[in-house]
């Protein structure tokens, strides 16, 4: 969600002064929550420092669906966290696994800045293509290596999913596309900045995101999700958070509840739908990931090179934000994924992801649980 464009639409646009101590309090700063971003690399535990580094990757809305077993020296044993699936928008838990791919990979370039490799057994008790279990993701096996560091971790504290308008005066070089694309190791990445062919994207994917918004068990999926003021943010850093000024005193003033937004017949609700949709119908390009099949070790691969993309989208100064809505596999959203896939892949396979890229504002870090709150007991 373009968070930061709703601040002035929720409410009807009304925005009421702060004065002395509700001032103080709209205006205090996220502290706990993005500290995990100023201490990645900091612990003495070489696989501690390349998991801080790894639990700061992108993943379905901000769940941070993993959790670590480091009761085995030189080992991470990564599984799921059950408890942080999308059931409604992500039935068979695909676009968790890519989450869970995308980790992997920036704990794989956090080791190498130790010198040490990272080999990753995947589903080493098999894996149910319906769903994610208890079984683990990946053991994990840490040993030196001469390999050498990977260039693309240097632009892992300032990624950032950036789901800000971008400027559409300013077109994204055919050349910094290529050199994007050119990141990934093991999918097919396509990109397109051809006016006609990004004109038609930005209409299915703000058509896509209209239908997870009118789909009450969907977007019920979102709500519930919602982090609302500064206070529920530090309480909770992962979902979908709403805080700064604007969002603090709709709060304090009852502008903005989690009742609000979910309701589609207030004002909330409506203004909220426009301010996220706006956004969408600003990518100057897109990119996307194409696979032969759709297995839990291929979306692995996806998350990686997803992770990957990302971070020389950074490397060019270009913006990058994930709009795999039409992606979802559940009833309602069944023309729109057929569309995409005639589209994007009409030779056969899995569109397993779908991004715009364009020039935005810069924006702050996304909310983290500390590393200590992933690993297992």
């Amino acid at each position: 969600m373009s968070r930061r464009r709703t601040l002035a639409l929720i409410g009807g646009g009304t925005i009421l002064a702060a004065t002395g101590g509700v001032a103080w309090e709209v205006t205090r700063p996220l502290t706990d929550a993005v500290a995990p971003w100023d201490l990645a690399g900091s612990y003495p535990d070489p696989r501690m420092r390349a998991l801080s580094w790894a639990i700061l990757a992108p993943n379905s809305h901000n769940l941070q669906p993993w959790k670590v077993d480091l009761s085995r020296p030189d080992e991470v044993v990564l599984y799921p966290d059950l408890d942080r699936l999308l059931p409604e928008t992500d039935p068979f838990n695909r676009q968790i696994t890519i989450s869970l791919g995308c980790f992997l990979e920036l704990m794989r370039m956090a080791a190498l800045e130790d010198g040490l490799a990272v080999e990753a057994e995947l589903f080493p008790e098999g894996a149910d293509p319906g769903g994610l279990d208890g079984r683990p993701v990946a053991i994990c096996r840490f040993r030196p290596t001469t390999e050498a560091r990977d260039p693309l971790f240097a632009q892992a504290a300032i990624r950032r999913s950036n789901k800000e308008p971008y400027d559409m005066a300013r077109r994204v070089p055919t050349e910094a596309l290529a050199r994007i694309a050119a990141a990934a190791r093991q999918t097919e990445v396509g990109v397109t900045d051809d006016p006609e062919t990004v004109a038609a994207l930005r209409e299915i994917t703000v058509r896509a995101m209209e239908i997870e918004i009118d789909t009450p068990r969907t977007y019920a999926e979102s709500v519930e999700v919602f982090r609302i003021g500064r206070r529920e943010v530090e309480a909770n850093p992962d979902g979908l958070e709403f805080h700064g000024p604007a969002f603090e005193t709709m709060r304090l003033f009852g502008l903005f509840t989690r009742e609000a937004a979910g309701n589609p017949e207030s004002a909330a609700f409506a203004q909220g739908k426009t301010a996220v949709l706006g956004p969408i119908a600003t990518a100057m390009a897109h990119i996307w990931q194409v696979t032969p099949d759709n297995s839990r070790e291929t979306q692995i691969a996806t998350g990686r090179d997803w992770l990957r993309i990302n971070l020389a989208a950074v490397e060019e100064g270009i913006g990058f934000h994930p709009l795999s809505q039409g992606l979802q596999e559940y009833p309602e959203m069944a023309d729109v994924f057929a569309g995409l896939h005639d589209r994007l892949a009409p030779d056969g396979g899995t569109v397993q992801m779908l991004g715009r890229l364009g020039y935005g504002p810069e924006i702050g870090p996304t909310p983290r649980w500390p590393l200590e709150a992933k690993i297992m007991a």
